[in-house]
């Protein structure tokens, strides 16, 4: 399959040009115009890019690439290492960072919807068909530990939870992945019972506590995973390629 028409498939199944983002979205490194094999992981770190040549990948496809806003434009250090490494080899890189977050069947949000068995999936930002947060509901009331216990099962990873006083059941949940933490207080305003992210930041205990909202933190790149893993699985059945989803192990 040519890079470009892989590049335009991309694009139509994920339709970056819908949303504003903090990077450029699709190819951000150049390599052979042939793909036959790529690897998806979740950040172009050099060790992806390292098991991406012992693959003899044609193409690697992230969630977090390079180029972010606000980031120094000169190539050196890592980001020289990285991107030489890339060329070196002939390996094209693509990125896409809030469309995997938001797709919504082989985004990161609607795959941990469908891993924590939350029902009734809906923007949490009303109007917002793109929002980057959900909510939703459980088909029956959880305990507070009852949902640790699924998040902790599901990721593999101790989640932090963070209890308000009322330490009320959980019906209504609201998530999102990543560095998602400041939704906490609109799901709160909500009046919906917890809610989930990548992050938390110091004034996310407080906002729990003084709202009486749940909050847990599940990892940022545990919660990001699984857009890109599913994204694998459904360009191995969809298109004359191999796919192949690395995970390059991240405690945060």
């Amino acid at each position: 399959m040519k890079t470009l028409e892989f590049e335009r498939y991309l694009n139509e199944l994920l339709k970056p040009e819908l949303i504003k983002d903090y990077c450029p979205n699709g190819l951000q490194v150049q390599g052979t115009d042939e793909i036959k094999h790529i690897v998806t992981g979740v950040t172009a770190t050099q060790a992806l890019i390292e098991q991406a040549i012992v693959e003899k990948a044609d193409a690697i496809v992230v969630h977090h690439g390079y180029f972010w806003k606000n980031e120094s434009y000169v190539l050196r250090g890592m980001k020289y290492k990285r991107i030489k490494a890339l060329m070196d080899n002939n390996i094209n890189l693509f990125a896409y960072h809030l469309p995997i977050d938001i797709h919504p069947v082989l985004g990161n949000n609607a795959q941990l919807a469908k891993m924590w068995q939350i029902n009734d999936v809906q923007p949490l930002e009303v109007g917002n068909a793109l929002s980057v947060s959900m909510r939703g509901q459980f088909e029956q009331a959880l305990s507070a530990a009852e949902l640790k216990a699924r998040i902790d099962q599901s990721l593999g990873r101790e989640s932090l939870h963070i209890a308000p006083a009322s330490n009320k059941e959980i019906k209504t949940v609201a998530w999102c992945s990543g560095g998602g933490q400041n939704y906490i207080e609109l799901a709160a305003e909500h009046g919906i019972d917890a809610f989930i992210s990548g992050e938390v930041s110091e004034q996310t205990t407080h906002i729990a506590h003084e709202m009486d909202i749940h909050f847990y933190a599940a990892g940022h790149h545990a919660t990001e995973r699984y857009g890109v893993k599913a994204l694998a699985e459904y360009l191995q059945n969809e298109l004359p390629i191999t796919t192949k989803f690395i995970d390059i192990d991240n405690p945060v």
